[in-house]
Parts: structure tokens; sequence; C-alpha cells
């Protein structure tokens, strides 16, 4: 890089860094890479998505995404957990209380999974997850530890870890055959009949002593 022999001497970029102008863009091209990512990783899945073709995605240089991401996993958490926005849905399955935890738990679960928007970066996270440790991670970290656990350990319960695993266990293996691996009549069913079945169950992992 040359300097303006009338300036001052040029300021180089560290590695990974990204040009003062695209630093200041600030949080809203930080979504712009999430939601990119989002996409990407619905659409390829996680082998198959790079940093590189997010950066195109999002119209931004790569380094960028490095500078706000980190590496190719962070990426992937940041995208799923724009999916499943745990600092909002935590507060919303409680409630009031222990009452209903249950099927409010299993209201959101399915709802995600109904819409077409947030279905397909789940389905990417559950695919990966089954031959790649780093989305297996994300999908514990993000399911499990972001939402489940800290279910759990609000209502004050014995083994709260032990009960959140069960409930994702439950909540997992109904996503995996309804929406992977397709297993009529489950693909198909009401889900509100898929509520209602459930419900009692996550009700009693989740409070009884």
């Amino acid at each position: 890089m040359t300097a303006d022999p009338g300036g001052p001497p040029a300021r180089r970029r560290g590695p990974g860094r990204p040009r003062q102008d695209e630093a200041e863009e600030g949080p809203g091209t930080q979504e712009r890479i999430r939601l990119a990512a989002r996409s990407e990783f619905a659409a390829r899945g996680y082998d198959k998505t790079s940093v590189r073709g997010v950066a195109k995605a999002a119209g931004v240089d790569p380094a960028l995404v490095h500078h706000y991401f980190g590496s190719k996993d962070d990426l992937f958490a940041a995208a799923i957990e724009l999916t499943m926005e745990p600092a909002a849905v935590v507060p919303a399955i409680l409630g009031d209380g222990p009452d209903g935890i249950g099927e409010r738990l299993a209201r959101f679960f399915l709802g995600i999974w109904e819409n077409p928007v947030t279905r397909a970066p789940l389905l990417a996270v559950i695919r990966s997850a089954l031959t790649h440790e780093a989305a297996a991670a994300v999908l514990r970290r993000i399911v499990l530890r972001r939402v489940l656990e800290r279910v759990a350990a609000d209502l004050d319960v014995p083994d709260p870890t032990f009960r959140a695993e069960l409930a994702a266990s439950h909540m997992v293996g109904i996503a995996v055959l309804r929406y992977v691996v397709q297993v009529e009549p489950l693909a198909s069913a009401d889900p509100e009949a898929i509520v209602a079945l459930v419900a009692p169950t996550l009700q009693r992992y989740l409070t009884e002593e």
C-alpha cells in the first residue's frame, strides 16, 4: 500500500480485519450477514456452505464475515440462533409459571418447524448434526442449553439438565420423523393434534418431582 507523500503513512489492515468504511456499517451489516448465512446453510447444508459464499450472498467482503462472526462454526451458530431467538423464547415458554409449560414448549417448537422460513435452516441443522460434530454442537448449545436447560432451571426441579435432555429428545425425535424422514401419519398430522398428545409428556418431564 503506497502512502501519500504529503500526508500521514497509510495504515495496513490486519489479517481478517475489514476496511474502516466496511466496519462502520455496523449492526445492519451483521444482520444482513446472518440472514444470508441462514439462507445459505438452509439451501446448501453445513458441509457445502462456505464463508466466502455467505459473504457473496450478503454483498460483503469475506474478511468482514470473519471480523463479525469468526469461524464458519460461529457463523452457523449465529444463523441458527436467528431462527430460535432464545432470548425471547425462554420467557415466553416460562410464562407465568409451571402450569401449561409443556403445551407452550410443544407449541413453540412445532411453530418454528411449521413456518417454512424457519424450517429450512432447522432442517440443515438436523441433517448436518448427524454427520458433523460442529453442527451437533450448535444443536446442543442452542436447542438444549440456550433454551431447554434455562427453562428447566427456572422451574427449580431436581435434575434440570436430565429433564431438559428428555424434553429435547422427544421434540427432536418428532422433528426428524415428521419433517426429515416424513413418516406417515405423523408427517401430515394436524399440529394441534400433536401438541395435545405431546404436551402432557413434556409437562411431566419438566415439572413432576
